[in-house]
C-alpha cells in the first residue's frame, strides 16, 4: 500500500492556468504532456506504483512538481500546468560564490552578482527603492520599427551615485562591482527597469502618470448593462473654457459690462439612447448639492421651449428634448445613476434625492475613472469641439493651445459671449445633438431611439408619484431647528434657518412650542417661506421668512454669500436696507475689478430676473412617519387672499403730460 501526502491530495487542478502546448516544440511538448497526464492520474487517486512503473517517473519528481505548480507566480496565481514546461524557472537565480577578476577585461561569469551585492547591503537596496520614488530615473516609451518600447531616463547620473553609495558602505576597488570594466551599469539598467515594470502602476507612475484608469471592476455592485430607456444614466459636469461677460443695467438704463468667471454645465444622460434628458448651467467656480439636485429636477420635469433671441438659432424639425417631442416621458425615473466621487455628487442631501425621492440607485464608482462613464464623458467633449471652441473668448484645453490666441478678440470684452447668449447657445446645441444621427446607434439619432424604445416597443417605464411632482423642489431633507423665544423681551416664538426668523401667525402664539423641535422643509431656489411640520408629523404650516428678507426671492448660495459679506465687513448701517440691494450695490463696484464678483453678481442678477412675482409654493408633502396632515385653515385662507392679490393685474395708470420743453425755437 503506497501512502499518499495528504496537503497533495486536496488540489483543485481546475483552477490551474493551462498552457497551449499545440505551440511548443514537438520535444518538449511530448515531455510536458507525459507530465501532465502524471499528475493528473496522481489527483484522480492512481496508486503512485502504478504511475512510476507506466511513465517512468520517480515519485520525488512528480511531488517536486506539484510543489513548483503550486508556487505562486509573479501575477498573483498558481504556476499550475505552466511550471511542467522543461527548462522553467520558477525563482530567481541565487548567487553564491563572489565574483573573481579574470584577466584586464574585468570580470566573466558575473551573473547574478548584482542581486547578490544588494542582498548583502541592504542599504543600497532602500537606496535604490529611494531613488526609483523620487524619479530620480524614469521610463520612456517609444514606439521603433511598429513596437512598443521602453528605456531609461538618466541612467547615467544614477549609475554615478550607486558607484558613491558603493564606496560608502566600504566596497575597495577590488571589490564588485567597481572590479569591473563598465562598473556594473547594464546590470544595473536591468534591475531598475525590471523593479519598474515589476506591476503597471509603478511603471505608470515613474513615466509621469498622475492617475491609473482603465482597470475591469471584478464587483458585481456596479450599475448593469443598459437595455432599455431610463435603465442606466449618466451624470456629470464639466467646466466651460471660455470667457464669459455680464451685462448689467443701472437705474438709468446705460450697461455695464463685466467679465466673469467660467461656468459649470451639468448634464445627465441616458445610456441606452444617448440622449440628454437634462442639463443646468451653475454660475460658481464650483457647483454644488443644490445645483445636482436642480440638475435632477430639470431631467425630472417636462422641459421648456426657450425663445431664442441671436439670429438664425431654432428648434429643428428633429431636435429637442425627450419629454419635448413625447409627453409621456414628463417624471419619469430611472433606475440606476452613475457619477463620479465629487463632494456635491456624494453629499447627504443628494443622496436623499436619488435614493429616497427619486428611487435608484447611485454607483460612484472607482476615484479617477473616467472611463466608468464613458457616454458622458464623449457628449462633453462633443461640446467642446462643436460650440466652446468655436466661440470667441476660448481659453484652450492647455496654456499653449494655438486655439486660445486665436479666439481672443484683441481682449475686446465687447466682442466675449454674454451669458444670455450662452444660455441659448447651450440650448440650441444640446437640442441638436439630440436629433443629430449617432455612431453608436446605427446612425440613428437619440430621439429616434427614444420613440423605438417607447412607442416601437413599449418598454416599461416608472413615472414619478403625483404629489411627489409638485413638490420637486423638495427634495432636499428635512431640517431640524428649535423654536426660539424670549418671554422677559416679548420676542415671539420664532426659528432661525440661515441667519434669518421664520414664523407664522400660529407659531407666534403658541407658546407650548417653545424649545421643541421642528421638521422644515425649504425650497433652496426661494428662501422666503418654508414648510414646518411638528415632530409627531402633523403640519403647521407655511412660515414667512421677517424683515427684508420676505421682499426679494433668494435662494440659500445668495444668502450664505450676502451674510458672509455682511459678518465681514460688520456695517451696521446698512441694516437697515435690503441685504440683497446692498449686495447688488457692492458686487455692481467690485465687478469691474475681479472676475469672481462679476459672477457672483451674474448670479444675483439671473435670479431676480428669473424669479417669479409669486412666491413659490411649497406643495403637500408628507413627511416620513405621519399619516394625517391636519393644516391650519385660517392660514391656508390668508395665503390664498394674498395669492389673488399679487396676481391681480396693477391698476391702468395715464401718464402726465410732458411740460419740458422740445428744446425747439419757434
Amino acid at each position: 500500500m503506497s501512502r499518499r501526502k495528504p496537503e497533495l491530495q486536496t488540489i483543485d487542478v481546475n483552477a490551474w492556468p493551462t498552457v497551449a502546448n499545440s505551440e511548443l516544440d514537438r520535444a518538449v511538448c511530448r515531455k510536458f504532456e507525459a507530465r501532465r497526464q502524471a499528475i493528473l492520474r496522481y489527483i484522480a487517486g492512481e496508486p503512485i506504483r502504478a504511475i512510476e512503473e507506466s511513465t517512468h517517473f520517480n515519485r520525488r519528481q512528480l511531488y517536486r512538481w506539484l510543489e513548483r505548480a503550486q508556487t505562486t507566480h509573479p501575477d498573483g496565481r498558481p504556476f499550475g500546468f505552466r511550471a511542467l514546461i522543461h527548462y522553467v524557472r520558477i525563482a530567481e537565480y541565487a548567487r553564491v560564490r563572489d565574483v573573481q577578476v579574470r584577466g584586464e577585461r574585468g570580470s566573466r561569469g558575473a551573473a547574478g552578482a548584482l542581486a547578490q551585492l544588494l542582498e548583502r547591503y541592504p542599504p543600497l537596496t532602500g537606496w535604490l527603492l529611494l531613488q526609483i520614488k523620487q524619479r530620480k530615473v524614469w521610463l520612456e516609451q517609444i514606439h521603433t520599427d511598429g513596437r512598443l518600447r521602453t528605456r531609461l531616463r538618466g541612467l547615467q547620473a544614477l549609475h554615478d551615485n550607486f558607484l558613491r553609495q558603493c564606496r560608502s558602505v566600504g566596497l575597495t576597488a577590488a571589490e564588485y562591482p567597481l572590479n569591473t570594466a563598465d562598473h556594473a551599469i547594464r546590470s544595473l539598467s536591468r534591475r531598475v527597469k525590471a523593479e519598474m515594470l515589476r506591476s503597471f502602476g509603478a511603471a505608470a507612475r515613474s513615466a509621469g502618470a498622475a492617475h491609473l484608469k482603465g482597470l475591469p471592476r471584478l464587483d458585481d455592485a456596479g450599475s448593469p448593462a443598459a437595455v432599455r430607456p431610463y435603465q442606466v444614466v449618466e451624470f456629470d459636469g464639466h467646466r466651460l473654457d471660455i470667457r464669459l461677460k455680464v451685462v448689467v443695467r443701472d437705474p438709468l438704463g446705460f450697461a455695464h459690462e463685466f467679465e466673469m468667471e467660467r461656468v459649470w454645465l451639468l448634464v445627465i444622460i441616458d445610456v441606452c439612447t444617448r440622449a440628454v434628458i437634462g442639463y443646468h448651467i451653475a454660475l460658481a467656480k464650483e457647483y454644488c448639492r443644490y445645483d445636482v439636485i436642480k440638475t435632477i429636477e430639470n431631467a425630472l420635469a417636462p422641459h421648456r421651449a426657450r425663445t431664442f433671441t441671436i439670429p438664425g438659432l431654432a428648434y429643428g424639425p428633429h431636435d429637442g428634448f425627450p419629454s419635448d417631442h413625447m409627453p409621456e416621458l414628463a417624471y419619469v425615473t430611472w433606475e440606476w445613476i452613475r457619477l463620479d466621487n465629487a463632494k456635491a455628487n456624494l453629499a447627504g442631501e443628494t443622496l436623499t434625492a436619488l435614493c429616497e425621492f427619486v428611487g435608484c440607485l447611485a454607483d460612484a464608482g472607482p476615484k479617477h475613472s473616467p472611463d466608468e462613464r464613458p457616454y458622458i464623458e464623449r457628449f462633453f467633449g462633443t461640446i467642446a469641439s462643436r460650440l466652446s471652441s468655436r466661440l470667441p473668448g476660448y481659453t484652450g484645453s492647455h496654456v499653449r493651445d494655438l486655439r486660445r490666441a486665436l479666439s481672443d478678440p484683441k481682449c475686446n470684452l465687447r466682442l466675449y459671449v454674454s451669458l444670455d447668449e450662452l444660455a441659448e447657445l447651450v440650448e440650441y446645441a444640446i437640442s441638436g445633438y439630440n436629433g443629430t444621427p449617432h455612431r453608436g446607434l446605427n446612425n440613428a439619432s437619440p430621439l429616434e431611439a427614444m420613440e423605438y424604445f417607447v412607442r416601437g416597443r413599449e418598454t416599461m417605464l416608472v413615472w414619478l408619484a403625483e404629489h411627489q411632482r409638485r413638490t420637486l423642489c423638495l427634495m432636499q431633507s428635512a431640517r431640524q431647528c428649535r423654536v426660539r423665544a424670549y418671554l422677559q423681551q416679548g420676542v415671539r416664538p420664532h426659528i432661525n434657518l440661515y441667519g434669518v426668523r421664520y414664523t407664522n401667525p400660529v407659531l407666534a402664539t403658541s407658546a407650548h412650542l417653545i424649545g421643541q423641535h421642528l421638521l422644515i422643509y425649504m425650497n433652496a431656489d426661494d428662501l422666503r417661506s418654508v414648510r414646518a411640520f411638528l415632530p409627531d408629523g402633523m403640519e403647521l404650516g407655511i412660515l414667512e421668512a421677517q424683515g427684508a428678507w420676505r421682499v426679494a426671492p433668494h435662494n440659500l448660495k445668495l444668502r450664505q454669500q450676502i451674510l458672509k459679506q455682511a459678518g465681514r465687513r460688520q456695517r451696521n448701517a446698512s441694516l437697515g436696507l435690503n441685504p440683497i440691494e446692498a449686495y447688488v450695490d457692492e458686487k455692481m463696484r467690485r465687478a469691474k475689478k475681479t472676475r469672481r464678483a462679476a459672477t457672483e453678481l451674474a448670479h444675483v442678477t439671473q435670479l431676480l430676473g428669473s424669479a417669479p412675482t409669486v412666491r413659490t409654493p411649497i406643495g403637500p408633502l408628507h413627511p416620513p412617519g405621519s399619516h394625517t396632515v391636519i393644516p391650519d385653515p385660517t392660514s391656508g385662507l390668508d395665503a390664498q387672499a394674498t395669492a389673488v392679490n399679487e396676481l391681480k393685474p396693477p391698476p391702468l395708470v395715464r401718464p402726465r403730460k410732458l411740460l419740458i420743453g422740445t428744446g425747439q425755437v419757434f
